[in-house]
């Protein structure tokens, strides 16, 4: 069977790329011509050069492509901006990008069995807050921010095409080896400090990017068409979880803890989006993400994925951030 996955090297496209690999897929990488292969040197990968930003030359490629080999069996689209320099950015990499291609994928008789889409939590906003109930597949997305509402316009756009074998996916906060989000919270520990925003409760969920992986192939398995998954480790976790687990890893004795109000979040939110402008950059701390830190409730609902799918997490908290930490120090980068 042979399966394209694209963003094949971001953080959790080159895992899905490996497990692909082990599950003795026909792999293929979609990359830019930019890409960094770091995490892509298996050589029994193939690459593929897509460049979603331009309808015309992606449909050429993916013509080219088909001519060449055929068509793929799966498809799961890992491409997208999870940060930016402007909110357009945002909906011309994630909606239009995703655009471009379901439409190309369509025009030219190339729909997979499946098209899975890595979608967030992030497109349903800041909802529950009161009564911190599980966000579920009946309530309506109400995206707070760039991302996810850029995320969302492309799970409808796909939904919308009758003929499309969607399955998205909306991880909670994806954490493990490469990811580099998290990292400057590590960073942060091993330099003994730790910075968390809010005084009011805050409920937490992660997903290890293995058990997202693991989820995804699940749905492979089961040929699940037409369907749509929150996808966690299935526990809630307080704020300050997290960065104590870390600082257990690393093996910092003391970390000064410092919670500070949200207003001044969103102060240092508006100088670093407004200096990474001026520098033509993209910063991680941006008004974009002040929105997803200060938001307190990210419980959701996984109920489905455990009873259609039969996902059950290989990783709770503690051991995804032991097996991160290890790689952390292993590369070099604590």
């Amino acid at each position: 069977m042979k399966i394209l996955i694209t963003g094949a090297s971001g953080f959790i496209g080159s895992f899905l790329v490996e497990e692909a690999l082990r599950k003795g897929f026909d792999t293929w990488a979609g990359v830019r011509g930019t890409s960094s292969r770091e995490y892509l040197k298996d050589a029994d990968i193939n690459f593929v050069e897509l460049n979603f930003a331009d309808k015309v030359v992606l449909r050429q490629q993916l013509q080219n492509f088909k001519e060449e080999y055929g068509t793929w069996d799966y498809i799961v689209h890992a491409a997208g901006a999870t940060k930016c320099r402007f909110k357009r950015d945002f909906y011309a990499v994630n909606y239009y990008g995703t655009k471009h291609f379901v439409d190309a994928l369509k025009s030219l008789g190339m729909m997979p069995k499946q098209f899975i889409y890595i979608s967030t939590l992030s497109v349903f906003g800041a909802i529950h807050e009161k009564d911190y109930a599980p966000i579920s597949a009946d309530d309506v997305p109400n995206p707070n921010t760039a991302y996810g509402a850029s995320k969302l316009q492309s799970e409808q756009y796909i939904k919308s095409i009758a003929d499309v074998p969607y399955v998205i996916m909306r991880p909670t906060g994806v954490y493990g080896p490469r990811e580099k989000d998290y990292f400057i919270m590590a960073k942060s520990i091993k330099q003994h400090i730790d910075f968390s925003v809010g005084y009011s409760r805050q409920d937490i969920t992660f997903v290890y990017v293995k058990d997202l992986v693991k989820a995804i192939f699940l749905a492979i398995d089961k040929q699940v068409v037409r369907r749509e998954y929150f996808v966690s480790d299935g526990r809630v976790y307080t704020s300050r979880t997290f960065s104590d687990l870390l600082q257990h890893e690393i093996g910092n004795r003391f970390v000064l803890h410092i919670c500070a109000p949200v207003w001044f979040l969103w102060i240092v939110s508006l100088v670093s989006t407004f200096m990474a402008r001026l520098r033509g950059t993209t910063t991680t701390l941006n008004l974009d993400k002040y929105k997803i830190l200060k938001q307190r409730n990210w419980q959701c609902d996984i109920k489905p994925l455990v009873d259609e799918l039969g996902y059950a997490p290989d990783y709770i908290l503690d051991e995804g951030v032991k097996e991160t930490v290890e790689w952390y120090k292993k590369e070099g980068w604590l």
